[in-house]
């Protein structure tokens, strides 16, 4: 099968593949297993229909009102009417749009637990939600307005409304235009809410919490790479200030037997074994002449913080993985029976997310101490020439004292960031306003969870963006200050290809100042693509 395509079944999406999808090119192509719990659940709906209008009996969402107004039966003849009801009140979203990428990652999410076979979706109308997708017709889908109970219900509502034919959607062949004008250029057809959504079908667009999995799993993967690479940077970090390896010996983390804590001095270890790496020479060597015994804490507790970034994100992600393939809708068909519930809260993932976003802030919490160590320098380390080595603010006094500023305003710019990521780490999920007129009396608000949770994530990355274009600036300096007599500075090989990669993009070092914001840009797009992991991943065994 083409690579480009992803099989869902409703049982088996993660947060890696989801991530995946929100790609250009990515195709999504349901398992014929799903298609037969889709094909049976709409049966059961069907036939609960045709025995409501003998009975009486009323089906939530399906022959009633929604809301405050299911005690409210709905006639047949306006059964149609009520699915597109739900869309077009329900769209109500306000604020930027989301990303092409995030909302395929959010129509993928939906497309996923529809395969379920538990929402009583009609074949015909999830055939069409992902025909748009796989042409890349991208409903416009405002980032806010969803509580995060009864599901992200104004998100996945502007996701229909593009699926009918109103509202505005985006592709890359068109841009952005009215629904009917781009899925008519792509051979597409809207649904027809008379002729194409039946009972329930409008309902189970749109019910159901994936704005804030789809969100969160972005946050989650993300995360997880950023927290790899910060060990990566630390152990630069390390190397310049001339700190010491031995705090991240083994001995010492197996007797507190936290993996992600034992992942993380496990890392820092094999990236700067001098046994290892005999060349390096800007580690600082127990017993030696110039053993300071101990470092601060931002260098010697790196492992204990960053590993609570690791192990809360593996627990995230497990969370997430459970709520990619959860029937989220309400009702959900199981079997024969049509059964009202819950599993549309939020509160799972929005507190997962809350968790996400303060166990993941600390790792720019702490890298934030380590700029602040490369801003002191190391005045009292001069060259044969009584020139300091690596000078404050790391950057040459010359010509004049005072003159450069260097990283002066970097560091401040992640102080900043670090303040920012304070008050986003205020949990969104402890908050509760009631809705609907106290029906939906407590809700979850995992859409700020979610979001914030990813703006959390963004300032890590430029944060430790900041610190890896810090420290090779000092290992810059380290070689253009060593003097005429003194020893070529070396890294340890990892390391070393680190320095080069960076070196070698778009970052330009200077020993005097120059314009700043550049630098970090492509310092923190070097992050954010794994480049720094993959120079060194063949060294670490995991």
């Amino acid at each position: 099968m083409d690579s480009n395509v992803v099989v869902l079944d409703g049982e088996s999406l993660t947060t890696e593949i989801l991530y995946k999808l929100s790609r250009p090119g990515t195709k999504i192509k349901i398992s014929d297993d799903a298609w037969k719990r889709i094909e049976a659940s709409r049966t059961a709906v069907d036939k609960a229909v045709a025995e409501s209008e003998i009975t009486g009996v009323k089906i939530y969402g399906v022959t009633t009102g929604f809301g405050k107004n299911a005690p409210k039966q709905i006639a047949k003849q306006h059964l149609h009417l009520l699915q597109v009801s739900i869309i077009r009140s329900h769209a109500a979203g306000v604020g930027q749009p989301l990303s092409p990428e995030r909302t395929r990652m959010l129509m993928a999410v939906r497309i996923n637990v529809l395969s379920k076979g538990c929402s009583g979706v009609s074949p015909g109308v999830l055939r069409a939600f992902i025909d748009a997708f796989n042409e890349s017709c991208l409903p416009i889908v405002p980032e806010k307005g969803t509580v995060g109970a009864c599901g992200d219900l104004a998100p996945l509502a502007h996701v229909a409304l593009g699926l009918i034919g109103e509202g505005d959607m985006w592709s890359p062949a068109t841009g952005r235009r009215g629904a009917i004008e781009v899925l008519q250029h792509h051979k597409l057809k809207a649904l027809d809410y008379k002729r194409d959504l039946n009972p329930k079908d409008g309902l189970a667009l749109v019910n159901g919490a994936q704005l804030i999995t789809s969100l969160g799993s972005e946050a989650v993967e993300r995360a997880a790479a950023i927290a790899r690479q910060a060990d990566v940077v630390t152990a630069l970090t390390v190397q310049i200030l001339r700190g010491s390896a031995e705090p991240y010996r083994r001995e010492i983390h197996d007797r507190r037997n936290h993996s992600g804590q034992g992942k993380s001095a496990a890392r820092l270890w094999q990236l700067l074994d001098l046994k290892r790496f005999p060349e390096a020479n800007l580690l600082r060597r127990v017993g030696g002449p110039d053993d300071e015994v101990q470092d601060a804490y931002s260098l010697r507790c790196a492992p204990q913080v960053h590993g609570v970034a690791c192990d809360t994100t593996e627990m995230v992600r497990n969370w997430l993985n459970i709520e990619l393939n959860s029937a989220t809708d309400n009702p959900i068909v199981v079997g024969d029976n049509i059964l009202v519930g819950g599993n549309f809260h939020g509160e799972y993932p929005a507190k997962a997310l809350d968790y996400l976003a303060i166990g993941i802030h600390e790792l720019s919490s702490i890298s934030e101490r380590r700029i602040d160590k490369l801003m002191h320098g190391r005045n009292t380390e001069k060259n044969s020439e009584n020139e300091v080595i690596l000078p404050s603010f790391l950057v040459n006094p010359a010509p004049v004292d005072g003159l450069n500023s260097g990283f002066m305003i970097a560091h401040c710019t992640a102080a900043a960031l670090v303040s920012e990521n304070k008050g986003l780490c205020h949990p969104a999920s402890v908050d509760n306003i009631p809705t609907s007129d106290g029906q939906e009396d407590h809700v979850s608000m995992g859409g700020w969870a979610a979001r914030k949770a990813l703006q959390v994530v963004e300032n890590v990355e430029t944060v430790l963006g900041i610190e890896l274009l810090a420290s090779c600036q000092g290992m810059f300096l380290r070689q253009k200050n060593k003097g005429k007599t003194g020893d070529e500075p070396k890294l340890t090989a990892p390391l070393q290809k680190v320095y080069d990669l960076v070196i070698g993009s778009s970052v330009r070092l200077a020993a005097n100042d120059i314009y700043m914001a550049p630098n970090i840009e492509a310092a923190v797009r070097l992050l954010r693509e794994e480049k720094v992991w993959q120079e060194v991943e063949e060294y670490i065994a995991e």
